[in-house]
Formats: C-alpha cells, structure tokens, sequence
C-alpha cells in the first residue's frame, strides 16, 4: 500500500504549460556579451567605463544566422552582467551602451534579429551589480532591479525566459544586497506570464553543473527542496575562475528522483533540467581562446546527454571584440546542425505499425508517433512492438514520453527479432520528454520491441522513433 501510495503522488506531479514549451525548445544559445569581451576577463568589477565598448561591426543577424546553422530555436543574452554594464537602453542608469561608442540598444537590435529568423528571445539579467550605488541599500536597490525587470519586459516583445544565477557580492560600497527573489518573481509572473524563470527560479532547474555533465537518469519529479533559492545559490559560483567549469558540486547527487530517493520526501515538485555548457572554456569572448572551441564529437556528447536526456541544452557563444561570433565558433555551430540535421530528420519507422501489451481507452499502441500511447496503470511491464515496412538498420533510438501524464518510466529495453530470436539492442532509463539511445552495434531488422521493464502506474509514449 505504501508503494502504491507513493506512485500515485509521483504522477500527481506535473509541468505547467510554460514548462512543456520551454522544454520543446530543446537547444538554445546564450550569448555572454559586455565590457568584459573588452577587458578580456569573466568577471569584471563595475569601475570599466562605457568608453571601452565599441565594435566596429557588430551584427545580430550573423548572431541568429549561426544560431540557426546549429537547430537552435531560441537565444537568452545577458542583458546586465555582474559589472553592471547594461546592453539596453535604460533610464535607470547611465551605465550603458548608449553612453559607449556603439550608442545602440543591442537588445533591442537582437529582438529585431530573432524575429527575422524565427527565434525566441530570453534575457539575463544580474541581479549582483557591483557598478550601482544603490546595490546593497536593500529596498531601494530592489526597486532598481524591478525597475530594469520591467523595462525589459516591457519594451522588447513577448520573451520565453528571464534567467538569473546565484552570484552575490560585495558592490561598490562594499555591501551586499539581499535580493528579494519573491518580489521578481511576481513582478514575471505578472509581466511574463507565459515565460518561465530559470536556474533561480521555480520553473528550470539548474544541472548543477558547467562541465556539460548530465545524471544517467535525469528525473522531472524532484524533491521542492532542489528549488530551494539559499541552495542554489551556495552551490553557484562565487568568484573568477575557469576551473568552476569543471567543478561537479557535492550536493550534486547522482540520484535525485527515483523510488528510493523521493520515498520519505514530502514535497515534490516537477522541476526540469538545463544543461548549460559553453562553446568555450570561458563564458565571455577570449582571444587566447581561438584554437580552445570544443571538438564536434565534445558537443555532440554534450547534446546526445541534454537534449536526449530529458533536459534542454543551453549552449554559450560569446561574440568577440568586433561584434561577431568568431568564425571558429560558426564554423562548429555550422557542423553540430548539419549532424543534428543528418542525424534526426528520418525517422525509419515513419508509417511502421504499432501494437502493444494493453492500452486504456482512446490511447491505443496505433497512436504513436502521432498522438499519445498509454498503457493500463495496473500493468508493471507494458510492451510495444512496431513492424517497419522493410528492415532498418539505426543508430538512435529516439523516446518521448507524454509529460502531461507525468513521468513514468524508470528503465526500457530495446530489442529486434534477429534469427527468429529477440536480440537486445540497448537499454536505458528515465525517458521524460526525450531520451536518445545510441545503437552501438549494428542491428537490421523490420520487427522491434520496446519493452519498459520498470514505471510507475503504467507508461505513455507519444514518439517510438527510429534514426
């Protein structure tokens, strides 16, 4: 009865609308752009001036360009770093890029590119900011930042994300400020509604890492206490360092969601991850960095473990002094979206016929790959069986679960009939809104078997697919 009981809490627990989107966009960019491309450090400390910023061909249409070379569907920009050095134009301060060479809203110049190229626009906005004089005064630092909330939520169009990190120092004054998250937070939920609050915040939750390591099960159905805000910010980065990058955090725990893990907790929540990775060992564009971008077969790795495991890849692509996405980096982005492309574009069992060990009413094995399978709750070891119309050899599997039914399915083993016999081709874990399997071996078969060996309360798929 108490396992019986605790399934049912488990797939009680599901996303919000504003979840299921931004985990449909999958794969998306950040772009770490500021004074500190020009002072060529990570951090920078708020006493640069405006002067230094000035590209001489700075371009967002090559920006979206490359990102759309690489099937990405959305780009968040730090708006203000911890420097302070806002990239649009606010009349809260003067510490921006009107009042640099440049003299341009780039924000406002991005906005513009990612309508031209179809992508979703986010925005960083730090909260530490160690240029204002008001950082530190408490409330009336806090009417600043909301202030800035509200510009940019205000005058750059519908946005898919406001995204913020857990840094918190010392200003110019040498205080630190207390931030009041629950008063941004309602300011967004007002503004924005339909966008959600990442990294900090109630909606995304961070990997916990920069390392583009990713959990072999990586749960949507977590303990509330992962959202907690005092812990996300003690695990996040403190000061400057490139070593952080490689840093996996102690309270980064392997297990976070199974049975096990979640059977004493009295708080749950649906809490999906991002796996947030740069192109480079900085965040922000290094000249020494030129011959450091990460090999085709690193992102690839980065993004086979995100996207296909049930979370979304956020990757950085810092543009350099002049304002543009180095041609090193374009060059890779271009090559991770020709394999993406190549990769992912046939499904083999397209028209295959589907059947299953049960289904409920209205979701038969018929609907996969269109709309929703589920199987019966009562059923432990559900199975679905698909006939190609000619034998297939992959080299991805491809699951989705339907998320709306919360996640369910804890372990799955692929099969073909190979010799009259079922032959097991790979096998994995949790599948949320997205797993992919690589085939190792080669296998050629017109008959596969997904048979789900662990779920809680049954299981749904609403794509079976083969590549």
């Amino acid at each position: 009865m108490q396992s019986q009981n605790l399934l049912n809490r488990l797939v009680s627990i599901r996303p919000t609308q504003n979840q299921i989107k931004w985990q449909e966009l999958e794969f998306y960019a950040f772009i770490h752009y500021g004074v500190n491309t020009y002072t060529d450090v990570e951090w920078g400390n708020g006493k640069e001036t405006p002067a230094i910023f000035n590209p001489s061909a700075l371009n967002t249409d090559q920006w979206c360009e490359c990102l759309k070379s690489a099937n990405m569907t959305a780009v968040v920009i730090t708006a203000k770093h911890h420097d302070g050095f806002c990239l649009f134009d606010s009349k809260y301060t003067q510490h921006t890029v009107m009042n640099s060479p440049y003299g341009k809203d780039i924000v406002a110049q991005l906005t513009e590119s990612c309508r031209k190229y179809g992508l979703k626009l986010g925005i960083y906005l730090s909260p530490w900011d160690q240029h204002d004089p008001r950082y530190g005064t408490g409330d009336e630092y806090n009417d600043f930042f909301c202030n800035q909330l509200t510009e940019l939520m205000t005058n750059y169009g519908e946005l898919f994300c406001l995204w913020f990190d857990g840094a918190c120092g010392e200003g110019s004054n040498g205080k630190v400020q207390k931030y009041d998250w629950g008063r941004y937070f309602d300011l967004i939920r007002k503004m924005m509604p339909n966008a959600v609050i990442a990294s900090i915040g109630p909606d995304v939750r961070w990997c916990g890492n920069e390392a583009g390591i990713c959990r072999e099960s990586e749960f949507s159905v977590v303990p509330t206490a992962m959202a907690d805000i005092k812990m996300i910010q003690d695990m996040s980065q403190k000061e400057e360092g490139s070593d952080f990058a490689d840093i996996i955090h102690e309270r980064c725990v392997e297990d976070i969601g199974s049975r096990t893990a979640l059977k004493d907790v009295s708080e749950l929540c649906w809490y999906p991850a991002e796996v947030d990775y740069s192109i480079r060992p900085g965040w922000f564009y290094h000249a020494s960095e030129d011959d450091k971008v990460h090999s085709l077969e690193r992102l690839k790795m980065v993004y086979l473990q995100s996207v296909g495991g049930n979370a979304a890849f956020l990757l950085n692509i810092p543009p350099n002094r002049e304002g543009l996405i180095h041609t090193q980096d374009a060059k890779r982005l271009a090559e991770l979206g020709a394999w993406i492309t190549e990769s992912f574009s046939v499904n083999l069992l397209k028209n295959a016929v589907f059947t299953a060990s049960d289904s409920e009413a209205g979701y038969s094995a018929e609907k996969i790959n269109k709309a929703t399978w589920k199987s019966l709750e009562e059923s432990q070891k559900p199975w679905v069986e698909v006939t190609a119309k000619s034998p297939v050899s992959p080299k991805y599997l491809v699951l989705q679960e339907d998320i709306l039914h919360s996640q369910r399915i804890e372990e799955f083993t692929l099969s073909c009939m190979e010799n009259g016999s079922w032959a097991e081709v790979c096998k994995g874990t949790v599948v949320g809104y997205k797993r992919i399997c690589t085939i190792e071996k080669a296998f050629t078969s017109a008959k596969w078997k997904l048979e789900i060996t662990s779920c809680r309360l049954g299981a749904t798929l609403k794509s079976f697919m083969l590549f």
